[in-house]
């Protein structure tokens, strides 16, 4: 039998270092509405991610990343899939709070974050449409962020932050910020990243917690076998890669890729049936 699937450790939780991505069970395609709507209507039912949820956990990939307050039918199947294979699942939910200045504005976050207790979350991290209204260029600092890390803390959460701009890591590490974990866009083709991928590299080289890398195939702009390359040989081993797939065979595809890049050997993967096989620069069959 194959060994589980590398770990790390953050805030003294063992993780798995491949996450499972929501975007596409939840229907956030980044290419069209048209695979907006295909991806809702494949998982409109929990029924339909159970399987693909099985398939990770079977190689202890056990963490799952998402927004969850908004995706009902994922934390339905997530409950499921727990109590199929009788497993725990490790939530990291990035819930998008309110960050107004106001008493009313504070209440709305707190009562958020408390919804991530609720739904069985171990990890909190502010979604970057939230956290990126805090940042101040000018004085390198994400402002108030102490606010909702502390909210975070005493909803027995661990906190974190979602990062669409990098500078969110730095500002947080430069001021000492109580947060255990980033998110980072971080792909080979600079996919949504807002500076040059060189840069990112380097900041998630010199990160003072585990990052968690997200989009690793561009949604979908390039294959499995170019972008989790590329991800695992580029970041460190303490780091992760999020991978959102559409089916439990993507999932094992995805899995044996990147147990190959990390074990520097061939990846078991089938050939493809395009282009024409049937020809000799392909070799034998």
């Amino acid at each position: 039998m194959e060994e589980l699937f590398p770990r790390t450790t953050v805030a003294g939780i063992s993780l798995p270092r491949m996450l499972i991505g929501t975007n596409w069970m939840a229907g956030w395609s980044h290419r069209s509405p048209a695979a907006d709507c295909m991806i809702k209507e494949r998982h409109a039912e929990s029924s339909s991610i159970v399987p693909m949820l099985e398939a990770f956990v079977s190689n202890g990939i056990d963490a799952i990343m998402g927004s969850f307050s908004l995706t009902p039918v994922i934390t339905k199947a997530v409950r499921e899939a727990e109590e199929k294979l009788g497993k725990k699942i490790i939530i990291i939910d990035t819930p998008a709070i309110n960050t107004e200045d106001s008493a009313a504005g504070r209440r709305e976050a707190e009562a958020m974050i408390k919804q991530s207790k609720e739904l069985g979350a171990a990890f909190c991290l502010i979604h970057h449409s939230a956290a990126e209204q805090l940042v101040n260029k000018g004085k390198r600092s994400i402002e108030r962020i102490d606010d909702y890390t502390k909210m975070i803390r005493d909803a027995g959460l661990i906190p974190g932050l979602s990062a669409h701009m990098p500078e969110l890591i730095v500002y947080s590490d430069l001021n000492h910020y109580d947060v255990e974990t980033y998110i980072q866009i971080y792909n080979c083709m600079g996919f949504l990243m807002q500076v040059e991928i060189e840069t990112v590299n380097q900041i998630i080289q010199h990160a003072k917690k585990p990052v968690m890398t997200i989009k690793p195939m561009a949604a979908g702009r390039c294959t499995p076998f170019v972008g989790l390359n590329f991800s695992w040989a580029t970041i460190r081993d303490c780091d992760m890669v999020t991978v959102g797939c559409l089916n439990e065979r993507e999932a094992l595809e995805d899995i044996e890729i990147s147990r190959a890049a990390l074990s520097a050997r061939a990846a078991k993967i089938q050939k493809r049936s395009s282009p024409n096989q049937n020809q000799a620069a392909f070799g034998d069959k």
